[in-house]
């Protein structure tokens, strides 16, 4: 780090504590030429996540589109916007671990996976959008794959 007094590369570290929101570490400094002391802050510097479309065209990942998806497929259902937004962060965070790059199709069975637990019947609405059904035996068939894997036998 260097000073903003003199310019010199040589300091250490006099204090370290977690700012207040929690989301960086503020450090004080003291310069080891000048003894002039400043505050620093590190902070998480996170890769974006970048959406690959079916087209091949990349575009930066908008957590408000999961979260407007999963409303719309919750609409008049007993699912509260924290349970949304804890679905919405929990695929996110998973696609983050699978690196700077994720399929869109990955992102629509990821939040499939969370839905089903969620609730079956925005589950089912979202779904119908997602894998683009287009009569009733598209539903009948995904009712009895949601019954086979959340029922047993």
């Amino acid at each position: 780090m260097r000073c903003p007094d003199c310019s010199a590369v040589d300091d250490k570290v006099v204090d370290s504590r977690a700012s207040d929101d929690g989301t960086a570490i503020r450090r004080r400094r003291e310069c080891l030429t000048c003894g002039h002391r400043f505050t620093t802050f590190e902070r998480v510097d996170e890769a974006p996540l970048v959406v690959v479309k079916t087209t091949g065209q990349r575009q930066p990942f908008d957590r408000d589109k999961v979260v407007a998806g999963v409303l719309a497929a919750a609409k008049n259902r007993p699912v509260t916007p924290e349970q949304v937004d804890a679905l919405a962060t929990g695929v996110e965070d998973s696609l983050r671990r699978r690196g700077g790059e994720v399929e869109s199709t990955r992102i629509g069975v990821a939040v499939l996976e969370r839905l089903r637990d969620l609730d079956e019947v925005a589950y089912l609405r979202f779904a119908s959008v997602y894998k683009d059904f287009t009569g009733v035996d598209d539903f009948a068939d995904e009712v009895r794959l949601l019954l086979k894997e959340t029922r047993p036998v």
